[in-house]
């Protein structure tokens, strides 16, 4: 033991041992590290799919540190309460977490700095949410990136510091706070029936996101570039919701890919991109922080979009049930597993705000609430890139058109058949779990007859195209 007085560590968004620059500080400190997780405003307000996979992980979590020879302190309040609480009970003197970049971690943290710091607390912060500070990557005129290419000619070559090994052990205090059961948070409720299903295909954890990586790396990699729009193949990564919690630094990734790249595998460079496009999200998030809630782009404020979400054809959208196999397959992946195929993803955003002119936020909203993978930054990008409305060179009267994408990415319909039971003699469990990952009260059955399309995809193309010529954008 040592009389040096503990430091607690505030874990977030990183929820991992080894490249962890918070952690790391306070192992370095020589005293007593206390690892914390607040149940706080903003993880209360998380959509049902991310707090199921949030408590997932903080279980696993949990296990991890145990192992180590430490325990997660669970508590449940205002932050800068906790914290302050904490501080008197353990006799702290120095608080220390990594750096999260949306509007409201922003805010908060901010308050809670200011406040400590005048209370004689030592709080410092650290960068290991992002390979690169989103204010640190500047234009030849001083301003920010607004159009990804750019962006990656500007940091491609930057030196990314070597990912931290984890400690082997964490020294414990010689007393440990009281603190709240996991259970009790009861973090699956708002999953409801679902949450048996898609737990049965998710991996948690920093072992598994390792895992994982290794397994792209040595097996999907080299031919990543193509692989990664077969929607029917094991052809990604899979760690996003791995990088959305934290269970696996993007410094680790960067330099695994780099690896790779140098052995000459090169579909290296196009997962170094992938990795950048995320670091680009949080870019323009902390530049623009409307890109959450408003139009990027202020001339589509006037847009006529569609607001009304009980509208039956964004319902039929929502279950899907559109009739459109690509749009309908990609949503019941992600009732199923919680995740969906960044191809379906596009596939499914364009449909809803360009074949069926529905505002992008209705969309947003409800993969904030089933993605086990949600990210608040490129969630909001990605569906702003979708509609036309935000921030990227692509013009936004580009339409995909979900039947031609259908038999480019999946021409012998294999994703199809692993999502879309009806009218199949022998469906898939997949596509079956989706019944009973499903709200029972839609009422919807594999024997239903599959939907004829709500809006065809020809149809609303011209749509589309028609309101986007009267306007002037």
């Amino acid at each position: 033991m040592t009389d040096t007085a503990p430091t607690l560590v505030w874990f977030r968004k990183d929820l991992r041992l080894g490249d962890n620059p918070a952690l790391r500080a306070a192992v370095e400190e020589g005293g007593p590290v206390i690892p914390i997780f607040i149940r706080d405003g903003a993880v209360d307000s998380l959509g049902p799919a991310p707090k199921w996979r949030l408590g997932r992980a903080l279980d696993v979590f949990g296990t991890a540190l145990a192992e180590a020879g430490s325990r997660l302190t669970l508590r449940t309040g205002d932050a800068l309460e906790v914290l302050r609480a904490l501080a008197a009970e353990t006799g702290a003197r120095r608080i220390v977490w990594n750096r999260l970049y949306d509007p409201a971690a922003i805010a908060r943290d901010t308050t809670i700095k200011a406040a400590l710091t005048d209370e004689g607390l030592a709080i410092e912060s650290y960068g290991g949410h992002l390979l690169f500070e989103p204010m640190g990557v500047k234009t030849g005129q001083g301003g920010y990136y607004r159009v990804y290419s750019p962006f990656w000619r500007a940091v491609k070559d930057r030196d990314v510091s070597e990912p931290g090994v984890a400690p082997g052990t964490l020294p414990p205090p010689e007393a440990w706070p009281e603190r709240e059961a996991l259970s009790d948070w009861n973090m699956d409720k708002s999953m409801r029936r679902g949450a048996e299903i898609v737990s049965e295909h998710v991996c948690v954890g920093e072992a598994a996101a390792r895992q994982r990586l290794d397994h792209f790396l040595s097996e999907i990699v080299e031919g990543y570039d193509s692989s990664r729009d077969r929607v029917a193949e094991d052809g990604t990564s899979r760690l996003s919701a791995h990088l959305a919690l934290g269970e696996i630094g993007p410094r680790t990734c960067w330099h695994a890919g780099l690896r790779a790249l140098h052995d000459g595998k090169p579909g290296a460079e196009t997962f170094l991109k992938e990795l950048v496009w995320r670091e680009f999200a949080y870019h323009l998030l902390y530049h623009t922080p409307h890109l959450l809630h408003d139009n990027w782009r202020t001339e589509w404020a006037a847009f006529p979009w569609n607001k009304d979400e009980t509208r039956p054809d964004v319902l039929a959208w929502t279950q899907g049930r559109t009739g459109i196999e690509f749009v309908d397959a990609a949503m019941r992946e992600m009732y199923v597993t919680g995740t969906m195929h960044n191809r379906g993803r596009m596939i499914v955003a364009s449909y809803l705000t360009k074949h069926l002119l529905t505002d992008w936020k209705i969309g947003m909203r409800w993969f904030d609430a089933h993605l086990v993978d949600w990210d608040p930054a490129s969630n909001a990008m990605g569906w702003q890139w979708s509609a036309g409305s935000g921030p990227d060179a692509t013009p936004y009267f580009r339409v995909f058109n979900p039947v031609t994408q259908l038999e480019k990415f999946d021409p012998r319909r294999v994703y199809v058949d692993r999502w879309i039971a009806e009218g199949r003699a022998r469906p898939t469990k997949t596509a079956l779990q989706y019944f009973d990952a499903i709200p029972a009260h839609w009422g919807l059955s594999p024997s239903d007859p599959y939907p004829v399309p709500v809006v065809g995809a020809k149809e609303g193309r011209e749509r589309a195209l028609e309101a986007y010529s009267n306007r002037d954008f």
